[in-house]
């Protein structure tokens, strides 16, 4: 069995969690904040949209911005030589993409089951919004978010639809996890196709089981 599919997903989906965890934790914050119930609402389906739309739509429209004859595809190959669509960072991108608004609706989530008095408290004691994200927002909602993290990590780890229609799938280079159980089924490879599928089940099932102690732990510290 060819390990390179489990390779690559590993370090596409390592890599897409690290922008996805920090970007969807910081953003969710910053709306959770929001005063304006009309803008939220507007922001949290935007951000949630890529939850909904078929991977492969969304992934037309990475296509459509990071292809070398559009506008920032262009820029970045003439201004940085860095072509992204058919690369292995075209797979991050993808990753990133259709996992954040899992990250950003879990990190929403926890914010909201933090007492409201804890922050106006704070205020009335003088503390920064800086301090108060810091100091109690982040420790309160830690175990949340470390569940969102985790679902994200495997939304990241399974993406197909959007990955092909960004990075395609090459062998030994995009060709992560899903796409070579689709290639292996593709060549009549069953056998093949059965010990990839049965790598990804097991992962998701110990990802899962993560997922669960988090959010068994954020339930009890808030009871």
């Amino acid at each position: 069995m060819d390990l390179s599919p489990i390779i690559i997903s590993f370090k596409t989906a390592i890599v897409a969690i690290i922008f996805t965890f920090f970007s969807g934790t910081i953003i969710a914050y910053l709306i959770f904040r929001m005063k304006k119930q009309n803008l939220k609402l507007i922001f949290n389906s935007l951000f949630t949209l890529p939850l909904v739309l078929p991977p492969t739509v969304f992934g037309f429209f990475l296509l459509d911005i990071f292809g070398v004859q559009q506008p920032i595809g262009k820029f970045l190959l003439d201004f940085f030589a860095v072509k992204v669509v058919f690369s292995w960072k075209a797979t991050v991108i993808a990753a990133v993409a259709v996992s954040f608004p899992l990250m950003y609706r879990s990190a929403i989530a926890a914010f909201e089951q933090i007492d409201g008095d804890l922050f106006s408290a704070a205020r009335t004691l003088g503390f920064s919004e800086m301090k108060i994200f810091f100091k109690i927002a982040l420790p309160l909602s830690l175990n949340g978010l470390l569940a969102g993290g985790v679902l994200a990590f495997a939304r990241g780890l399974g993406e197909f639809g959007a990955t092909t229609m960004l990075a395609g799938n090459i062998a030994g280079k995009t060709r992560t996890l899903p796409l070579a159980i689709y290639s292996a089924v593709a060549a009549g490879d069953w056998a093949l196709a059965q010990n990839y599928v049965w790598v990804i089940v097991i992962i998701c099932l110990l990802i899962l089981f993560m997922t669960e102690f988090f959010g068994r732990k954020s339930w009890r510290h808030k009871s």
